[in-house]
């Protein structure tokens, strides 16, 4: 394929987005039916770091930031960086000059399947990134390569305008067409999970609430008092 910056791209609605926002990459995950979750090498350079956006792929050489630079053009208002690699890397692909770039844009954040660097300033800035590695190895700008176009991060297949939503816990990816729809799943999920959490806190046992009393018993699994 020709290496190809699209600068536009069907976006689901902001309000599709507010929606999903509330709920954790766990809760969503599980409302998906466990599907959409990147590999767990994908960490928050800071704990409390959170993001709900739509995503604005980018495919790069290893250890050539070039793509990088040429998305911040198709950049919106509540888009999120998602780039990835060729082949694998972990050169510092994305620092603090790139963020500055990117927030004057209206980027939330960024998942990235290689490196990052000036962490400490990106925190200082609440600048939230998802990264395989953290380091200071630099990179050239000399190679095409693709941004708008359809993209495996971290395992996931993504495209351009899907959500992005990443907490603490990982990075999952909901298609925009299933969008309302699982953020209705992960509502009602959401409501079930205070019930029980509830029904624990009285002292009720996890064993009885999920009936798996009976799941032990399949299983030959025996009580024995001493």
């Amino acid at each position: 394929m020709k290496p190809t910056v699209v600068l536009d791209i069907e976006r689901p609605s902001p309000a599709v987005v507010d929606a999903l926002a509330p709920f954790g990459s766990a809760t969503v995950h599980e409302s998906m039916n466990k599907t959409g979750l990147m590999h767990p090498y994908m960490r928050p350079i800071y704990p409390d770091a959170e993001l709900c956006g739509t995503a604005v792929t980018v495919c790069c050489q290893p250890g050539d930031n070039l793509m990088i630079h040429a998305a911040i053009e198709a950049c919106r208002p509540g888009d999120v960086l998602v780039v990835t690699t060729t082949s694998s890397s972990t050169d510092g692909m994305f620092g603090e000059l790139l963020a500055v770039s990117a927030r004057a844009h209206g980027v939330k954040g960024l998942i990235i399947e290689a490196g990052v660097r000036d962490t400490k300033v990106l925190t200082d800035m609440r600048f939230p990134v998802w990264a395989k590695a953290v380091s200071a190895k630099g990179t050239v700008k000399e190679s095409p390569g693709w941004v708008n176009v359809p993209v495996v991060c971290a395992g996931v297949w993504i495209r351009p305008g899907d959500i992005v939503l990443g907490d603490a816990d990982g990075v999952v990816v909901v298609p925009k067409e299933q969008a309302a729809v699982v953020a209705a799943r992960a509502q009602e999920r959401t409501r079930r999970e205070n019930d029980t959490r509830a029904r624990l806190a009285r002292g009720e046992l996890g064993i009885d609430i999920y009936g798996l009393r009976a799941k032990l018993r399949q299983l030959g699994v025996e009580y024995v008092e001493r």
